[in-house]
């Protein structure tokens, strides 16, 4: 069973973003902040990138909306990143719940 949550499973391996210093009410989203595994970090970021250049498997792991949505708006470095997080948090997911992941059950965040 994994004892930490959903961000820190996006934080151990640095995916998660480190916040701008601006003082708007909206939250602007800096760089990742790279001081975790840096392996596993490496890991996830090759993992999207695989599934960001294979289309046709978008919709088989039920990652389709998602990825057509944050294309729209994301440069595609970004969306690699972005896609890392997602995909870091799909494995936190499955191991503590310790299920087998299912694809329909993906909900568009």
């Amino acid at each position: 069973m994994v004892r930490c949550s959903p961000r820190g499973a996006t934080s151990a391996p640095g995916l998660d973003w480190c916040p701008g210093r601006s003082r708007r009410e909206t939250a602007i989203l800096g760089k990742i902040s790279k001081r975790g595994n840096r392996y596993l970090r490496v890991l996830f970021v090759q993992a999207a990138w695989v599934v960001l250049i294979r289309p046709k498997t978008w919709e088989r792991h039920g990652l389709k909306p998602w990825i057509e949505a944050a294309k729209k708006r994301l440069h595609h470095n970004v969306l690699a990143i972005a896609l890392a997080n997602k995909l870091a948090r799909i494995a936190w997911s499955v191991l503590a719940h310790g299920r087998s992941f299912e694809a329909s059950k993906l909900q568009v965040a």
